[in-house]
This record gives C-alpha cells, sequence and structure tokens, in this order.
C-alpha cells in the first residue's frame, strides 16, 4: 500500500461532473448558452450547462443528456467534442469534484428551455460576456475562455467553422462564421480565394441561392479534409 494511503486517516470521495460550452451564430454573432443555477450552491448565477455523471453513463452519454434536461438541445446534431479536465480542489463548495468539460458547436441553435436544475437557460452573446463571465457560478469563468481560444485556434488549422453552418451554405455565410467567431472584419475576396485555394475544405454542390438582392450566390458544403493546408490564420486577410 502506497505510503500515503497508510498514513491518511481516510480516502475521501471525488465525484465526476460534465460541464458544456455550447456556442451557435445567430444574426451574425457569436452565442454561448447559459443556465441560471435554480438550486444551491450558487443559487441564482450564471453557469454552462451541466451535472453529475450516472454511474451507468459514458462521459459523452453524460454530456449529451445534461444538454437534454437542461435546456432542451438535442446535442447529437452538434459538433461536440472533449475540451479537458478541471479538478481545482476548491472549484465545488460540495466537495471534491473534478469535471470534463465538452465544447458544443452548431448551426443557429433554436432558443434553449431551462429544465431540472436550471430555472432558465438563455443564449449571451459573446461579445457582451466581460461583466458576466466574472460572476460565472464554480470556474466556468475559466473553462469558457479555454473554449473560446480553443475555437479560434481550431478555425485556423481545421474545417470546424462548418459545424456553425447548415447542409449548404455561401461562402458570405462561412465568412461571417469566421468573423464572428475572430472578432475581425475580413476582406471577401482574399476570403474567397484562401477558402477555394484550400483543397478540400469545401466543396460546391451545383447549386444556387438568390439572395432578396444581387446576384446568385453559390452553395458549397464541407469538404474531405479536416486539417487546412495551408491554414487561414488570424489577422492575415
Amino acid at each position: 500500500m502506497d505510503d500515503w494511503l497508510k498514513d491518511s486517516d481516510e480516502v475521501k470521495p471525488s465525484w465526476i461532473t460534465v460541464d458544456l460550452a455550447i456556442f451557435t451564430v445567430r444574426a451574425d454573432q457569436l452565442m454561448v448558452l447559459l443556465v441560471e443555477r435554480g438550486l444551491e450552491p450558487f443559487l441564482g448565477r450564471s453557469a454552462l450547462p451541466g451535472g453529475y455523471v450516472q454511474k451507468d453513463e459514458t462521459l459523452r452519454e453524460g454530456a449529451l443528456r445534461e444538454l437534454w434536461e437542461e435546456a432542451g438541445i438535442n446535442g447529437r446534431q452538434l459538433h461536440l467534442e472533449q475540451l479537458g479536465a478541471y479538478g481545482d480542489p476548491d472549484r465545488d463548495p460540495r466537495g471534491r469534484v473534478v469535471t470534463i468539460a465538452y465544447l458544443a458547436l452548431g448551426p443557429d441553435l433554436p432558443v434553449p428551455v431551462g429544465g431540472t436544475d436550471a430555472a432558465r437557460a438563455f443564449w449571451t452573446p459573446v461579445a457582451e460576456l466581460t461583466e458576466v463571465a466574472e460572476g460565472l457560478a464554480f470556474d466556468h469563468a475559466v473553462i469558457l475562455a479555454d473554449a473560446l481560444e480553443e475555437i479560434r485556434r481550431k478555425f485556423e488549422y481545421t474545417a470546424v467553422a462548418t459545424a456553425f453552418c447548415g447542409e449548404s451554405f455561401t461562402l458570405s455565410e462561412l465568412r461571417k462564421v469566421y468573423e464572428a467567431i475572430w472578432g475581425q472584419r475580413l476582406d471577401p475576396s482574399n476570403f474567397r480565394r484562401k477558402v477555394l485555394s484550400t483543397s478540400g475544405f469545401v466543396q460546391s454542390t451545383g447549386e444556387q441561392r438568390l439572395p432578396p438582392t444581387g446576384r446568385p450566390a453559390a452553395l458549397y458544403r464541407r469538404g474531405s479534409t479536416w486539417l487546412l493546408s495551408p491554414p487561414l490564420l488570424r489577422g492575415v486577410g
């Protein structure tokens, strides 16, 4: 037996939770899903949706269940991936709780409906989060900051931006997604050239969309490539 176990009076249990940083683009704005906690601890405070993992489910299953129970959103329709583990001893006043954070992305997601221990669920523009983030429950401000940087980084090197688009989209719609996530304007001509010169990034559907005004716009779908070469770097173009 390890010496530290011999010397300790007891082995305190730890619990596992999942938390979700869920993003969508609505009206050309990057939005994050928050819930208002309906129970202690942090009653009435804003938080990322999440909760305890049940003993008979995987981490991913727990994340999908919590998303459905707390916000009424079907996570199986989203891009969902693990962001990281957060386990500082004092992150939860109820005891030693380690959370596995997930990153979820989807196109123009619906108005959420709060449930279980969430009094309500709501979309908040990321651009307005400076004050809200400081008041988030637990260590969710840290998780949210990490999630945002992970998205922005992935936009440079992967095709994950297409997760914010529908099955078909115009290059203008894709550019607006990049602008919303990076918080900067991009030159339309340069963006178009870079996207179309990146092999496998997007694929033409052969169809067009007729806008209310102007010329018809070509429609594209996500291509076969995940890693972009060359990458689309922030601050360039």
